[in-house]
């Protein structure tokens, strides 16, 4: 059954290393790759612990977050290139249910031979019924957004360092 109180986000993010070792390091242990990228980019934020983060009107949102990976689908058959299609789910990691669950799918694709596209598409459904959704409303969908463009980000940046080396 889909709701239709689901809300979707979408983005994109660019890594300059060719497809197959930005896919080969994400099949191999795509969770360690989130958790260092969120910690390296919290350790240069001060913080010490590995999160979804984001500052929202001069506010900074945390939540600790536990990200695993149901699937992993390879598509050598798309046109004009292959993908990789990893199926997500992220949760927090203390009191899950004050904070919505996300389910999405990170596909990579090569744009070049040199260049790797990443692109999130996620769901999530607020808590708390019907006040869960006045408050997405008002600015919940706001912060996850940034949230989820945050951590596509800090996840492309620990990709295009550590495989640049």
């Amino acid at each position: 059954m889909v709701s239709i109180n689901r809300r979707e986000i979408r983005c994109y993010d660019y890594v300059n290393q060719p497809y197959e070792r930005v896919r080969d390091v994400l099949q191999r242990d795509a969770v360690t790759v989130f958790e260092s990228a969120t910690k390296s980019a919290a350790s240069r934020a001060q913080s010490i612990a590995t999160e979804l983060h984001v500052d929202f009107g001069g506010i900074g949102i945390r939540a600790d977050v536990k990200v695993s990976v149901r699937d992993v689908e390879e598509k050598s058959d798309t046109i004009p290139s292959p993908a990789t299609c990893l199926r997500l789910e992220w949760q927090a990691a203390t009191m899950p249910g004050f904070f919505p669950l996300m389910k999405a799918e990170l596909a990579m694709y090569p744009l070049t031979a040199t260049e790797t596209q990443l692109d999130f598409v996620g769901h999530y459904e607020p808590p708390f019924g019907a006040l869960g959704k006045a408050i997405n409303a008002i600015v919940g969908y706001r912060i996850a957004e940034s949230s989820v463009h945050r951590f596509l980000s800090d996840v492309a940046g620990y990709l295009r360092e550590t495989l640049g080396r």
